[in-house]
């Protein structure tokens, strides 16, 4: 048993992600109590550090996507609080979850990522699309929430406002088509590469979500030599953006087998349709075990 302590289970939360956060947090806590853990699920609501204090939390372990979960606002407060968390600190947190800011640390790195532009609220310029097809998504916001594929102009206004009320600023970037694959690092590692296919269109929150409405091919079709750049890639991309620990690293795979890293997710999804448990049973990591070597982290110290 890596800690005697109690563990709080952060799950739910504000965020447009809150029902998917509820099953990954489930899931986890569930876990932890079949291994033995003193385990106690916390719904992350405003009240939530007299929640932490008035239960004993020890320890916290983040089931939280989206904002005011992911992206540095909890971990600075558990920071503050000197309860140790798992997962990544406060600045990968916050940067991952800005894909303008991420974007800009992995191009600075050499780290291939899809050409963009964005439009901001209020700025009075008009949208500068780097060419079509475009996707555009949020700035700040995950699990494909706000997301459209543009194909021609016409579309843009359109896509533009589904996606400004998640935030005032709004990516514009270049569609890459071929292949979807997501890299999970743990343990500072690589693991097997998840090739995802949707049964449909691309791959939203609903697809994302829905058991069913994507194929799953682990490992992903892809040459031994072009699988290992691609881990190396996402690997770079995990270590640049100064994740601890565990990540996700979504990219596209052009026909030409050129890979092209979307973003990095610091709290992957823990579900029954989550694609690190995927990637990490492939690798001989029973579900369990992932818990328990993600519980590990805590105890490790932040870069920030």
């Amino acid at each position: 048993m890596i800690t005697p302590k109690k563990i709080g289970v952060l799950m739910g939360g504000l965020s447009s992600e809150r029902e998917i956060s509820l099953k990954t947090g489930g899931l986890a806590a569930a876990s932890l109590q079949r291994m033995g853990y003193d385990v106690m699920a916390i719904d992350a609501g405003r009240d939530l550090p007299s929640q932490l204090v008035r239960n004993g939390i020890g320890v916290a372990f983040i089931a939280l996507h989206g904002r005011y979960g992911e992206d540095g606002c909890v971990q600075g407060l558990l920071e503050v609080m000197g309860i140790p968390y798992t997962g990544s600190g406060v600045t990968a947190s916050t940067l991952c979850m800005d894909k303008l800011l991420s974007k800009k640390i992995l191009e600075y790195h050499g780290i291939p990522t899809p050409r963009f532009s964005v439009y901001h609220r209020n700025k009075g310029d008009g949208p500068d699309a780097p060419g079509y097809p475009l996707v555009v998504k949020p700035c700040r916001e995950g699990s494909a929430i706000g997301v459209s594929i543009v194909s021609q102009r016409s579309e843009l206004t359109a896509a533009i406002e589904n996606a400004l009320p998640y935030g005032d600023d709004v990516i514009l970037e270049e569609y890459i088509g071929g292949m979807e694959v997501t890299a999970g690092v743990l343990n500072d590692q690589a693991l097997p590469l998840v090739e995802i296919v949707p049964a449909k269109g691309f791959y939203d929150f609903r697809t994302k979500t829905t058991r069913g409405m994507a194929e799953y091919v682990v490992p992903a079709r892809l040459s031994p030599s072009l699988t290992e750049t691609v881990r190396a890639i996402a690997l770079k991309a995990h270590k640049v953006t100064g994740c601890c620990f565990v990540s996700r690293v979504d990219l596209r795979i052009d026909p030409a087998g050129h890979p092209f890293v979307l973003e990095v997710n610091t709290i992957p999804g823990m579900t029954e349709t989550s694609l690190l448990p995927r990637a990490a049973k492939e690798a001989g990591i029973g579900y369990d075990h992932l818990v328990e070597m993600i519980l590990s982290s805590a105890f490790i110290k932040k870069s920030a």
